[in-house]
């Protein structure tokens, strides 16, 4: 029993310190607040999904003490006592503990990899509501105009969390199609296909079609926001440069395809 929760502290730092690092890692960052990471999300989750809700949201907080940290210089911009406690609470530490939840489907999915995505996508809403009200709240008048601030907030939260939640729920789907965190020792998820270099063709070919959405995502949402306002504006879309964001994506997908087909026929060959 020692030994066992030794592990999952073990296991719960090394995911901790995970988070950290792909939250630096930002794809894109907008002027008042929120970033778009590489699946930051993802270690905390797959620690409440392997670990249970107890282990998930105590890393969880502990993540969210570590990003609070790492924002500091936003508790410059308010002025009271009270709209600083409602900031370190609301953006830090209920909008990060929250990814404790994201294990809640383990038992009533049976899919490893659909009950961890539906966890994925639970905690990225519950994440979202919660800058939501800090927005229409705390930072109405400051960043976020006072007029219309509920409504501005859902706008300008939006246009970072709904790529998170999207590069999240495919990261997760990956991840958990691949590996078998159920166990008390990681295994691999066995394949019908017993060659030695078709999981790897098919871990290629994800990992194309999850790049090519990345940057897709990385270069589109940013000029969906206005610079100087922060505010969301669909005429930034005009100024994307559609011919490499087409060039990427029907390269990476075309890419992904091919390989996936020649995954396809060494499992046919293999079984006749």
């Amino acid at each position: 029993m020692q030994n066992k929760k030794t592990l999952a502290l073990v296991e719960s730092a090394v995911m901790i310190a995970l988070a950290t690092v792909l939250s630096i890692l930002k794809i894109a960052e907008l002027p008042y607040g929120g970033s778009i990471t590489l699946a930051s999300m993802l270690p905390i989750a797959i620690i409440a999904y392997r670990r249970g809700t107890g282990w998930g949201i105590s890393a969880a907080l502990v993540f969210s003490v570590i990003q609070q940290l790492l924002g500091l210089k936003n508790l410059t911009y308010v002025t009271t006592w009270q709209s600083i406690l409602a900031v370190i609470m609301l953006d830090y530490v209920v909008a990060f503990t929250v990814i404790g939840l994201a294990g809640i489907f383990k038992k009533a999915v049976k899919n490893q990899a659909v009950a961890l995505t539906l966890g994925c996508i639970l905690i990225s809403v519950l994440r979202y509501m919660c800058h939501v009200i800090s927005g229409a709240t705390v930072w109405a008048g400051l960043s976020i105009p006072t007029q219309a601030a509920l409504s501005y907030s859902f706008v300008y939260n939006a246009t970072y969390m709904i790529p998170e939640c999207i590069i999240l729920a495919i990261s997760s789907m990956y991840v958990a199609s691949l590996i078998d965190f159920r166990g008390e020792k990681l295994k691999r998820i066995k394949r019908e296909s017993t060659a030695v270099y078709s999981p790897w063709i098919g871990a290629g070919a994800g990992l194309i079609a999850c790049a090519a959405v990345i940057f897709d995502v990385a270069t589109i949402f940013p000029k969906l926001q206005n610079a100087e306002t922060g505010s969301f504006d669909i005429t930034g879309i005009s100024s994307v440069n559609w011919s490499v964001v087409i060039a990427v994506t029907v390269s990476g997908f075309v890419i992904s395809a091919l390989l996936m087909a020649v995954n396809h026929l060494i499992k046919t060959k293999k079984v006749d």
